[in-house]
């Protein structure tokens, strides 16, 4: 069988979600399922794996979904139980008088506040806040989506404390092999690991610093009076500003401190310079911008939702008290992971289940008070003893957060083994290649020495059919090592490059649009918002294309894993 068929049939898993999830509009609980059918069918008659390998795959890929959907718990959980303490209505409503121009408006929302529950939250949760955020202070709600959807980028690679590489990129790599290989060449894989956290953040800040530039610029070409970009760019000094004030700090923290940390520390810095510039002027332009009436807005723009900011169930509360949780949060999280005492202390209790089956090699761990689950649900219990003094909320909040994960589980059940068989298929009776360096090969021969331009666009193409850019990452990881390998170019860049297209392809992902309208119910035009996102989402991805191809071919940027 010819290596090009070969590339075909195990990349056909991928093709078979995108058509079913994209062009037939399958949900995600339909089509991955048949994925991960099709996956295990080409590893146990393609490429000879023994059934021993593909179910201890399988269940080292459930162990991983463990992990992360204990995080998608913790995060969810918390937001769930703020919103029922009404910590989340005092928030809200301290935006409010800030400033009249809604370019401002959406600026600290989406881009500060917004950036900063994505490196406390992940998983759309920004956009879920966010757009609900705005539609209260008086955006249209497809307006709202839009902003909301715009987030998912720059901050995305470290949401949720970064679990897009510390679980998206480290479990999508052979983690075996190439730390034998870094070991030879002098290094080890924690540096490696830190080499590609540095490369994302300072590629995103470079690409991230204009999206509150386009973020104005959408909302008034697409929601204003006049349709206007230029109007838009009236705010660009501010805009500016607002994007440097999150991005030097996100990425001075990337490279000196990890991946766990940047959106986190970057949106509250943020936050901080962008409210206090705001609230004395500084950059605003005098002529305020605002949307027309509402009874002029057309009706695609109008969602279901209607929030009173004046008639709320809640105790008041002072914004100091509301944000402790967020503040508490950041602590704990800095803590856990410089703290060489508390790090021991949390990962000293580990599920660990290692040579699965026997010896397959193949090994899995959950460390739950160490994953950012645990301290996430520790600041919930915090936050609700310290907020309202009854534990009451938080049966609320479990309840709606168990729901939730319901749904998310049961895709991933089925998303990450597929992806964990994929990637552990190197060792089969076939005597083939794994499937990802089949198909590495094979792009590269039909791309070669431009294949950097294109590595953010597949990390996109993930996003895209995942929903969801750690599972982008776990795809796709080690088929872009082994791209930059086959061409002997740096593999920390072209797998940096992986990580920021798959943050940007978030905003075009369907399943987050889906969550972000569901909040203002707007269901049913995501095709409106996604025929949108896709302007910001091409400028992303060309430019980080190009800063990738200058990078490697030009500055010659590589490291110790470069075959020469």
């Amino acid at each position: 069988m010819s290596e090009s068929l070969l590339a075909l049939i195990a990349f056909s898993p991928i093709v078979l979600a995108a058509i079913l999830l994209v062009g037939l509009q399958w949900p995600a609980k339909k089509a991955m399922p048949l994925a991960f059918i099709l996956t295990v069918l080409i590893g146990f008659t393609v490429w000879d794996m023994s059934a021993t390998r593909l179910i201890a795959s399988s269940l080292q890929g459930l162990a991983i979904t463990a992990s992360v959907l204990w995080i998608v718990f913790g995060a969810i959980f918390l937001l769930n139980t703020l919103k029922h303490t009404g910590a989340i209505t005092t928030i809200r409503n301290g935006f409010t008088g800030i400033s009249s121009d809604r370019r401002v408006q959406a600026i600290i929302i989406a881009w500060c506040f917004g950036s900063f529950i994505e490196g406390a939250s992940g998983f759309g949760t920004p956009a879920a806040i966010a757009a609900p955020l705005l539609v209260a202070i008086g955006f249209p709600a497809l307006a709202a989506v839009l902003i909301g959807m715009m987030i998912q980028s720059t901050p995305v690679s470290f949401g949720a404390v970064g679990t897009p590489i510390i679980v998206g990129v480290n479990k999508g790599l052979d983690t075996h092999n190439i730390s034998e290989a870094l070991i030879a060449n002098g290094s080890s894989w924690e540096v490696y690991l830190q080499q590609i956290t540095s490369s994302v953040a300072v590629i995103h800040a470079i690409v991230g610093t204009l999206i509150p530039v386009l973020m104005a610029m959408m909302l008034t070409r697409f929601f204003g009076k006049n349709r206007s970009w230029k109007e838009g760019l009236d705010i660009l000094p501010f805009a500016l500003f607002a994007g440097i004030s999150f991005t030097i700090p996100y990425a001075l923290t990337g490279v000196f401190l990890g991946p766990e940390f940047p959106s986190l520390i970057g949106g509250l810095f943020g936050l901080a310079i962008v409210v206090t510039a705001a609230k004395k002027g500084f950059l605003v332009p005098k002529t305020t911008w605002d949307f027309e009436p509402e009874d002029k807005w057309p009706q695609e723009w109008l969602g279901s939702l209607k929030i009173d900011l004046d008639n709320t169930n809640t105790k008041s509360m002072s914004l100091t008290k509301a944000w402790t949780p967020y503040v508490l949060l950041a602590v704990v999280l800095v803590a856990s992971r410089v703290s060489p005492e508390f790090k021991g202390f949390l990962t000293s209790i580990s599920v660990k289940f290692s040579n699965i089956l026997g010896e397959t090699g193949i090994s899995a761990s959950i460390q739950p008070l160490y994953l950012p689950g645990g301290i996430l649900v520790f600041v919930a219990l915090i936050a609700v003893l310290f907020q309202s003094g009854s534990v009451k909320p938080m049966a609320k909040a479990f309840s709606e957060s168990s729901k939730t994960l319901i749904g998310a589980g049961f895709v991933l059940i089925f998303t990450i083994p597929m992806v964990r068989i994929f990637i552990n298929s190197g060792i089969n009776g076939a005597d083939l290649a794994s499937m990802p360096v089949t198909t590495a090969n094979f792009a590269s021969g039909i791309v070669g020495d431009f294949f950097p331009a294109l590595s953010a666009v597949i990390g996109a193409l993930g996003a895209f059919i995942a929903g969801s850019n750690t599972v982008s990452n776990m795809m796709f990881s080690q088929f872009q090592y082994e791209v930059a390998q086959t061409l002997s170019i740096s593999s920390v860049m072209v797998v940096s490059l992986q990580a920021v297209g798959a943050a940007a392809g978030n905003m075009i992902a369907i399943h987050n649009v889906v969550a972000a309208s569901a909040t203002v119910g707007l269901l049913g035009r995501e095709g409106t918002t996604l025929r949108k996102t896709i302007i910001p989402t091409t400028y992303y991805l060309i430019i980080t294309g190009i800063i990738g191809l200058i990078a490697i071919y030009v500055l010659g940027i590589t490291d110790p894993l470069v075959i020469t």
